[in-house]
């Protein structure tokens, strides 16, 4: 899918992952609604981005706003065709500790956002996605999804992280199945140890010693480099039901 012309939508728009993302699609020629909090840099930022670009402030685990958000972003560019949701928080807390058991607030907390909010997003971007005509390539729209290294190496006090990334990595063939009738993907990026404001909070000393368990290239990576693969993805019809690991070869050791 040629992105020139279209209009997508980035939740988490307003940083980090989201904000890369954004910007590259605006490069390949793309409209784009940043949809996050309130509270955010999204507006700001659409300033920053020019006249394609366009802030919907709203909570992805709220039906009627990400509801409202859609409605105004397909309104304004006559169609959403690619919806890629970075929306997502973290926690680190063990199973167990000396304090006692893991609590449920911030399991739930971690699933409303990263499973419920990303589910909520897929399936009301399909829903507009299917009103549209086919393009000549006979896709109709693109989701891409982020889940995280991990689903598939959760360390040591990641438990509902990892959980919560594995349920979106789970989601995805399902979802291009259900989907494939009518000419939607839906691809996941699982990306390792990136500079992002999840991690911009820790001391250099715990950022090298991050770095140091990547292969190669050791370093963290860049935002760009994941919103170039999603750029990729968007371009290549071939990519559909598959999770797409991010992260210079690394395996995410049992200790961080």
């Amino acid at each position: 899918m040629q992105i020139q012309g279209l209009g997508c939508v980035v939740t988490g728009g307003a940083s980090g992952l989201g904000a890369a993302t954004a910007r590259e699609l605006l490069r390949a020629g793309g409209h784009v609604a940043l949809l996050d909090l309130p509270r955010s840099d999204g507006e700001k930022l659409a300033a920053e981005l020019g006249e394609k670009a366009l802030f919907c402030a709203c909570d992805v685990t709220d039906e009627e706003q990400v509801a409202k958000a859609l409605a105004r972003a397909d309104s304004a560019f006559g169609g959403i065709r690619i919806a890629i949701s970075c929306a997502g928080i973290g926690w680190a807390q063990r199973t167990l500790t000396r304090d006692g058991a893991h609590p449920l607030g911030p399991f739930r907390k971690l699933v409303d956002v990263n499973v419920i909010g990303t589910f909520n997003v897929i399936r009301l971007a399909a829903e507009r996605m299917s009103g549209l005509d086919p393009l000549p390539t006979g896709e109709r729209g693109v989701l891409v999804n982020t889940a995280s290294v991990a689903a598939f190496d959760g360390q040591i006090g990641q438990v509902a992280y990892a959980a919560t990334k594995g349920a979106v990595v789970g989601m995805t063939l399902p979802v291009a199945r259900d989907l494939a009738s009518l000419g939607i993907r839906c691809v996941t990026i699982a990306p390792g140890l990136f500079d992002t404001p999840l991690l911009a909070g820790l001391p250099e000393p715990a950022r090298s010693a991050l770095s140091a368990n990547v292969p190669f290239p050791k370093r963290l990576g860049q935002p760009n480099e994941y919103a170039l693969l999603a750029r990729s993805i968007v371009e290549n019809p071939m990519l559909n039901g598959e999770t797409i690991r991010l992260d210079g070869a690394l395996r995410m050791p049992p200790k961080g």
